[in-house]
């Protein structure tokens, strides 16, 4: 009959005891001399410090780009909603573009280019002459040349009775091109079978063509330059 073999018995208590043990009596100023136990404990005491340390501060960088982004949000969500307002109204949008692309195209037709204004400055006389005014200055100014159109002033000074002068205003506005009246003198006649007298300014504008565009441009760009 084999004889059972004998286990040796491990005692908890004591085991338990002796890592207590190990604490107790451990100079802080000399861990190097700490039993095992110990050294392995502050060992993990620090590197759970540092892991915790570390993924504290990686998380505050964290949260500030979350709280960053949430203060985004409103703006975002404006945003959003005005984009969706505009694709939701795009077809009318698109027509809008078109009538007003078309009405600038119409008033474009109404600005005489650089060789018709002759003609232009004569129709004016013409309609004077033809109301019977007599023209006493007929004197266009220097042109004040923008971005994209010209200005010309022309003084005028006219004479006539009431009536013809009031329709020579009418027929200026009706003229195919634009014409605009300002800085308007009415000076009435100095014996009551005088006529009246009418000074004002005459603007009318004309379109610059490319090459008068792009020179403006030019201009600009260097006066622009200068500046920096």
């Amino acid at each position: 009959m084999a004889m059972a073999t004998s286990l040796p018995k491990f005692d908890v208590n004591a085991w338990f005891a002796d890592i207590v043990g190990q604490f107790q009596g451990l100079n802080p100023r000399e861990p190097g001399q700490w039993p095992l136990v110990p050294k392995l404990a502050a060992a993990f005491a620090v590197m759970v410090a540092v892991i915790g340390a570390g993924y504290a501060f990686w998380l505050s960088d964290v949260q500030a780009g979350l709280e960053a982004e949430r203060n985004r949000e409103p703006q975002l969500r404006q945003d959003f909603q005005a984009k969706l307002a505009q694709a939701v109204n795009l077809p009318e949008l698109r027509k809008q573009k078109s009538q007003v692309e078309e009405y600038v195209t119409q008033l474009e037709k109404q600005l005489p280019g650089k060789a018709e204004i002759d003609s232009l400055l004569s129709d004016i006389s013409s309609a004077g002459v033809g109301r019977g005014l007599q023209f006493e200055l007929f004197r266009p100014g220097q042109e004040l040349v923008k971005d994209y159109y010209a200005e010309l002033p022309i003084a005028l000074k006219v004479s006539g009775r009431y009536h013809d002068i009031g329709s020579f205003a009418a027929d200026v506005s009706n003229l195919s091109r634009i014409v605009t009246l300002n800085n308007l003198v009415v000076v009435a006649p100095s014996n009551p079978s005088g006529s009246l007298s009418m000074e004002v300014t005459a603007r009318t504008y004309r379109y610059l063509d490319a090459a008068e565009v792009a020179q403006q441009r030019k201009a600009a760009a260097k006066a622009t330059g200068s500046k920096k």
